[in-house]
């Protein structure tokens, strides 16, 4: 350690200065100037070198910006604290949309048990949205040279079309679409599938169902070159001049009669229940667990206390 400090107290700047030229000492004078002025350049290039090191070391003398640490949480502190009250809100309508999906299932299911109605001669289209899902039976005689394909439409891993047909109904009754149901795209030609013609008067049974509605991802129908992606019920209606009024066909789920009707090209109808999706309870859980998960954090956050170098700045702050 002595060693060390002889260093630094030889290299300290009080240590380095040129030779004083005292005029008695004409030797000392006479070596002074025997020094070249590159070597005189270097020198000074090494003391000023010398100088910002021994300045550098001795920080005593400057000491080092203190940050401030009295604020112990940040912008960030806010948005933790907002993300627990938003997802326990979420979680709240999704309570409410819950027992509002519940009810609404439970109002179709009893319209199912119900025994079918005739369909009356001409039907309000306002009035569909009280009788959607209820059991409905019509007569009359399919227009197959005015069948729609709508689709690409998958069931059980196959691709396919959706046949949607107009019922011509007698004695001044109005015309209807029928979803008839599904048939492989290698059914697409009506050459393909007579057995699936049904000829003369028929009776249909189904369902009365609202108008459906296009999601933003599907594209727009091009009638003019006979591809439907959606069933437009009223852009459908005016070009079979029908009601628009949808009515979707039922069977008893068979696998071996769906399997028959593949086959021969009969289009396979869909059972007579509620098909809508209720996974409410899954959001309930996943958002009030989120709420719960970032509440523990939040506390744990405001609750830590600070490590041991923020506490030694905060102690030597008057340095």
């Amino acid at each position: 350690m002595r060693s060390y400090f002889s260093f630094l107290q030889r290299a300290s700047p009080t240590s380095w200065h040129l030779p004083t030229l005292v005029g008695r000492d004409t030797r000392a004078t006479s070596r002074f100037n025997l020094i070249c002025p590159g070597c005189r350049s270097q020198q000074w290039r090494q003391f000023s070198k010398t100088r910002r090191l021994t300045e550098n070391l001795f920080n005593v003398d400057h000491p080092a910006k203190l940050v401030r640490v009295n604020q112990k949480h940040g912008p960030g502190l806010i948005i933790l604290a907002l993300i627990p009250i938003i997802s326990f809100a979420l979680g709240s309508w999704q309570v409410q949309r819950l027992d509002w999906k519940t009810k609404l299932i439970a109002k179709f299911e009893d319209r199912l048990v119900r025994p079918p109605l005739p369909l009356p001669p001409r039907i309000d289209p306002d009035a569909i949205a009280e009788f959607d899902y209820r059991r409905v039976y019509a007569t009359g005689i399919l227009r197959h040279d005015k069948e729609m394909l709508v689709g690409p439409r998958m069931w059980e891993g196959e691709d396919g079309f959706m046949v949607v047909t107009p019922l011509e109904r007698p004695d001044g009754q109005s015309t209807v679409l029928v979803n008839r149901g599904w048939i492989s795209k290698k059914m697409m030609d009506q050459k393909d599938r007579i057995l699936g013609l049904p000829q003369g008067e028929i009776t249909v049974e189904g369902l009365l169902r609202e108008p459906w509605k296009k999601n933003m991802f599907t594209p727009e129908n091009k009638p003019q070159q006979g591809k439907f992606y959606f069933p437009d019920i009223e852009q459908m209606a005016e070009l079979s001049g029908s009601q628009p009024v949808w009515i979707e066909s039922t069977m008893v789920p068979d696998l071996l009669e769906s399997y028959d009707r593949q086959a021969k090209g009969i289009p396979i109808g869909r059972a007579a229940e509620v098909n809508l999706r209720n996974n409410h309870a899954q959001y309930i859980f996943t958002w009030y667990g989120l709420s719960l998960a970032t509440s523990v954090m939040l506390w744990m956050l405001v609750r830590k206390k600070p490590n041991e170098a923020m506490r030694r700045v905060r102690q030597n702050r008057n340095w």
